[in-house]
């Protein structure tokens, strides 16, 4: 179980940490991998905890809140709006028709093959697993630790694509002079019961994770961030505000006013016009994206890029696929017919195919 100490009781020397034990013994010496991010004088407790077999030091530090110069910082009057969602973690739009979309795919992705590599690794081990009240041999301890090495490691990958997005989208608040946050809160989903794969979709969104590593970004940054009522905002038009059925891609098509446009973008701009206390929207304040910036999270996850490859997604089949007939025309003959259009360009010499 993790173990914290405050300030005062542990001491930082460049890359070792000295930390109190039991009365009468020796107090104990860490040796870090790196040095630590911070200045001493910031830190204010540290935790020690095992994740995948592995030690780590977590570090509370006291950091300042950015300042700028004169009329560079953000502005209070100036509120964009930001949807969550699990495609796209944040849409943004912002008042000057600018908007922002942070691509969550290689994070889903991260998510689907894990889970696949744990299922086929339990699969593999079910025979040899031992039974209830058995000790279990050196493999069986060997795959254990193996197993919660890349669980520690999958986490720490969702983790560190997280903090990416969030930053996108603080450094993109920043330029655009943002001085308020207006985030959807749409934690109330995870109380339906929607079947057991979208229940796990939803687990694996960690929606409370996206919503804490924004506002701990953005308060450093002097952005104020406040949660409003996000119930209606991507099935409602935000030209006639009348209920929109639920597209099937990203893509929100009105029928009543012809309307069309990015369904987490529109419900950013709906989400920008809502008071914190719950008040009513004002539909001519609905400002749509003009300008849209595309920023993509999880860069370093394996397949991410187009050069590399993750190494737990299978493998095509090797060789030839068969022979690639030609597409059959329109009118649509016969597989005999087709057969013979087919052995009418070749020589005499080489083999027939007949249609069985």
């Amino acid at each position: 179980m993790p173990v914290r100490w405050h300030h005062g009781t542990f001491v930082l020397d460049g890359r070792r940490v000295r930390i109190p034990v039991g009365r009468g013994a020796a107090p104990l010496w860490v040796r870090l991998a790196r040095e630590v991010p911070y200045p001493l004088e910031q830190v204010r407790s540290i935790t020690l905890l095992c994740e995948g077999g592995r030690l780590f030091l977590d570090l509370s530090a006291e950091i300042p809140i950015a300042t700028y110069p004169v009329g560079a910082g953000p502005d209070p009057g100036r509120v964009a709006g930001v949807d969550l969602g699990i495609i796209h973690p944040y849409a943004v739009t912002g008042p000057d028709g600018a908007g922002l979309l942070v691509s969550g795919r290689a994070i889903r992705a991260e998510h689907r093959m894990h889970l696949a590599d744990t299922k086929a690794r339990r699969r593999a081990v079910a025979r040899r697993a031992p039974k209830p009240g058995q000790r279990g041999s050196r493999r069986w301890r060997k795959y254990r630790r193996r197993a919660r090495m890349v669980e520690g490691r999958h986490r720490r990958r969702v983790r560190q694509a997280q903090h990416e997005a969030a930053r996108s989208v603080v450094s993109w608040a920043v330029e655009q002079r943002i001085g308020e946050l207006r985030v959807g809160d749409p934690r109330g989903v995870l109380d339906i019961e929607a079947g057991r794969r979208h229940n796990l979709r939803l687990r694996q969104w960690q929606v409370g994770r996206l919503l804490q590593v924004l506002t701990d970004k953005a308060t450093l940054s002097g952005i104020t961030l406040c949660l409003v009522n996000e119930r209606g905002t991507s099935s409602t038009c935000p030209a006639c505000q009348r209920r929109v059925p639920k597209p099937r891609g990203r893509t929100l098509s009105c029928p009543h006013c012809r309307f069309s446009g990015h369904r987490d973008l529109v419900a950013a701009a709906t989400i920008a016009t809502r008071s914190p206390g719950g008040g009513p929207t004002t539909p001519t304040a609905v400002v749509l994206s003009e300008v849209l910036t595309h920023r993509r999270a999880g860069r370093h996850l394996p397949g991410a890029g187009q050069s590399r490859r993750d190494p737990r997604r299978p493998r095509a089949a090797r060789g030839s696929v068969g022979p690639r007939w030609p597409a059959p025309p329109l009118g649509g003959e016969s597989l005999a017919h087709k057969a013979r259009i087919h052995n009418d360009h070749r020589t005499p010499g080489e083999r027939s195919w007949t249609p069985h």
